[in-house]
């Protein structure tokens, strides 16, 4: 689970995880974050989601982090945009409209980065970490979120003897787990979307459930 790894799935164009349209439980929950228009959404391990684009719809100023430049540059120009480049210390910025995302390692990012983010969205990052980054990605990246910050998680299960991840199962008593500590969990909404995957069908997966949850930051 190297940088390596992430740079040749996108060299070699094997992005099964890229979705063709925004995800459907993001559509679905996200007015329940109830967040005030011009809000700064964080979006960890960005790829070059339709997420970013569709919450930026919605009056968010979205701020993506992504290890992939090929993932950055293929975003800004699928949506014809031409963004302002430049560096600090998180990494390579680009900035068009109200998205900006940043080329480069998530964990490299610190409090200042994220201190005016009102609000979290994860459809693709905690289900790409093996555990033991998952427990650093929750107790130290989201550590740096603000209180009173709102999330939308999204995760997957399924019996992970079945498939070799990524993406990993998260089943919810580790997601409760993992978030308890700082964060208020709530389930929305479980779904099962094997028949739509005929991906991990094929792969001998016998069941499979996207998961939504609300999360709020401690005080």
């Amino acid at each position: 689970m190297d940088p390596d790894f992430w740079h040749q799935r996108w060299r070699e164009g094997r992005t099964g995880f890229h979705q063709e349209r925004p995800t459907p439980l993001l559509l679905g929950h996200w007015p329940e974050l109830a967040l005030t228009p011009g809000s700064r959404v964080f979006v960890p391990l960005a790829g070059k989601s339709l997420d970013l684009a569709w919450l930026a719809a919605q009056g968010h100023r979205v701020l993506g982090v992504e290890l992939s430049p090929l993932a950055v540059a293929q975003f800004f120009a699928e949506h014809g945009l031409t963004p302002q480049v430049h560096d600090s210390r998180c990494g390579r910025h680009y900035l068009a409209g109200d998205i900006e995302l940043i080329c480069g390692d998530v964990f490299a990012l610190d409090a200042g980065a994220l201190a005016d983010c009102a609000a979290v969205y994860d459809r693709a990052a905690l289900i790409a970490l093996p555990p033991p980054l998952r427990r650093r990605y929750v107790h130290e990246l989201h550590a740096l979120l603000p209180a009173g910050c709102r999330g939308l998680l999204v995760t997957l299960e399924y019996p992970q003897h079945e498939k070799q991840g990524p993406p990993f199962s998260v089943p919810e008593a580790e997601v409760r787990e993992l978030y308890g500590r700082d964060w208020e969990v709530a389930t929305l909404e479980r779904r099962d979307i094997l028949a739509q995957q005929p991906g991990f069908a094929a792969e001998g997966v016998s069941a499979l459930e996207t998961v939504a949850y609300r999360l709020s930051r401690k005080a």
